[in-house]
């Protein structure tokens, strides 16, 4: 079909549902989808509308939302010229799981690698606020790079974690069904699956088998598709970790630092403006998330959007552990294909039970307020999959917003009209799965670019294994007399729901990326994230963070710069 002819098509679809509103356009091997719209659900929908089978071509959103102001950017309020003048080889805009392990696998070469986060820490988005589940590749349809690099990644997390210290547990991962008549039609997807697209774990597991397993999942359930190779890892945990070693390996972490602009001369990014101090790389990587759209358009390469996605997952008390040992979730088949809007039941590695996440289409980048009609929706439909579960137990819950292209695919290619720079965008689930095995291939196009104009030579001093911080609690009580004869400070008890200790977050403070808030030191050893969820820690980590970084009690931050927990004496002060 010529360009011509589908565009016809297209802009006659157009028509029929958006009369005079909306049209595409083919151009600069994209679609471009433009007119006006009062509601985002259907800006969704036109451009739904216009994904084409051809993988080459993706659809821009052009079409403005009427009536709506949609929020710009969040930005660090700090500036400086800590990194004026810089002239790294290789510039990581994004400091979540994508940034994190590509500077990690980079750090193998002698390169001069900087990676720029404009959070206060890495993992803040969508890398910090997942349910944590190493996929199977199961429900992926064969070709996609998404299906090609979850196949890939899974097999690699075994060793992944164990170089970087992180926990890892295969849970395995039962959808469950409890329509008899679905199970010669599910027969026939298992044996596709395993024998054609690849996903060789995939079986049907009968129902009385499946309550052997899983004994408090729903009684009605006639059988499940199951696949042992699904796992879980802790999101943020697994991205710092990556990045440790990044740094270990000579790379250089920047938080707090937001790309604000570029200049791009003949195709090519010559310089690139941060709040931070402009900087002069050679090459620059696009893993900037649900703004890799926007790093796009400052590049002068926009030929994808990004359409962000709401999810809402809780996490339950330890008690409710017992109500499922693994992945679980009931499954429908409907002749209407949607994006799932319950997510499922998932065991973490921490033995709580995570519930979600729901699929909510938005405008909002970074809107993460939690609203109670989504947990009441997600715990409608997976009480259907363990009768036991309770609202009662939630102990804390967080949104998330995924970074969907149209084309509900990843884009990991150079970049189109600009030179120097590959995009790793459209990142959403399951992309910490698929996480480790793009990093391998980017670091191959990193270095098949520079080496045209340079030789590039290997990091004889890299060094695969990072060594976490002690996690005491999972000790036998020998070698914990031990750790604290040679530290008293791992006998001081901090947090009573996790058992951590002060010598494990000080641990923290003298890591190769410290980040000195309440919040940074939860997300690296644990203080606050049980059932009080530091109603009794948080003043004494408090004190811990002011007392290791020399500051006043009233200067240590829950976690943004402008996150006071104190902000003075109550008595007996000047301050209130």
């Amino acid at each position: 079909m010529s360009g011509k002819v589908f565009e016809r098509k297209l802009n006659k679809k157009l028509e029929r549902y958006f009369p005079g509103r909306v049209s595409a356009k083919l151009e600069n091997d994209c679609i471009r989808v433009s007119g006006e719209l009062t509601n985002w659900e259907d800006i969704v929908k036109a451009c739904r509308m216009c994904v084409s089978k051809d993988k080459g071509l993706h659809v821009v959103n052009d079409i403005k939302l009427m009536d709506t102001d949609i929020p710009s950017m969040k930005i660090p309020k700090e500036t400086s010229k800590e990194l004026e003048g810089s002239k790294p080889d290789v510039l990581i805009i994004g400091g979540g799981i994508s940034g994190a392990s590509i500077a990690r696998e980079l750090s193998k070469w002698n390169l001069n690698i900087l990676l720029v986060e404009k959070e206060s820490d890495l993992a803040m988005q969508a890398s910090g606020r997942n349910d944590g589940e190493v996929h199977p590749g199961v429900d992926l349809n064969k070709g996609s790079l998404k299906q090609h690099y979850v196949l890939l990644g899974n097999k690699m997390f075994d060793k992944v974690c164990k170089e970087l210290d992180v926990p890892f547990k295969r849970r395995g991962q039962y959808a469950c069904f409890n329509q008899r008549y679905l199970l010669p039609i599910l027969a026939a997807y298992a044996w596709q699956k395993k024998h054609i697209c690849g996903v060789k774990d995939t079986r049907i597991i009968r129902g009385k088998e499946l309550r052997k397993r899983e004994p408090e999942l729903n009684e009605e359930f006639v059988f499940a598709l199951y696949n042992s190779s699904a796992g879980c890892v802790c999101p943020y945990g697994l991205t710092i970790a990556y990045a440790e070693n990044a740094v270990q390996n000579g790379a250089k972490v920047s938080l707090n630092t937001a790309v604000l602009g570029m200049e791009v001369k003949d195709n090519e990014i010559v310089s690139v403006k941060t709040n931070k101090g402009v900087l002069y790389p050679k090459l620059i990587i696009n893993a900037a998330g649900t703004f890799a759209d926007d790093v796009a358009a400052m590049a002068k390469d926009r030929f994808y959007s990004i359409h962000p996605r709401k999810g809402t997952n809780s996490i339950l008390d330890k008690k409710a552990a017992h109500l499922v040992k693994s992945i679980a979730s009931i499954k429908t088949v409907t002749r209407k294909k949607t994006h799932t809007k319950g997510g499922g039941i998932l065991r973490t590695v921490h033995e709580n039970l995570l519930v979600g996440p729901n699929a909510i289409e938005t405008y909002e980048k970074e809107n993460f307020a939690t609203e109670g009609k989504s947990i009441e929706e997600v715990f409608k439909k997976q009480k259907l999959t363990a009768k036991g579960l309770s609202e009662r137990d939630i102990i804390t819950y967080f949104t998330g917003v995924r970074a969907a292209t149209f084309e509900e695919d990843f884009v990991i290619e150079k970049g189109r009209n600009t030179k120097n720079l590959i995009h790793c965008a459209g990142i959403q689930s399951p992309g910490l799965t698929t996480a480790p095995a793009v990093a391998l291939d980017i670091e191959k196009m990193v270095i098949k670019e520079l080496s045209k104009s340079e030789i590039v030579t290997k990091n004889e001093n890299f060094n695969p294994i990072r060594k976490g911080i002690p996690v005491l609690r999972d000790m036998s009580g020998e070698e914990r007399t031990k750790m604290i004869q040679n530290n008293p400070d791992y006998g001081v008890i901090i947090c009573r729901c996790e058992e951590i200790s002060k010598g494990e977050i000080i641990d923290a403070l003298n890591a190769p990326i410290s980040v000195p808030t309440v919040d940074g030191i939860k997300r690296r050893v644990r203080p606050g994230m049980g059932r009080c969820q530091g109603g009794f820690c948080m003043p004494l980590v408090t004190q811990i963070i002011s007392e290791h970084e020399n500051i006043s009690i009233h200067e240590v931050k829950k976690s943004r710069a402008d996150s006071y927990i104190t902000l003075g004496e109550t008595k007996g002060g000047t301050r209130c």
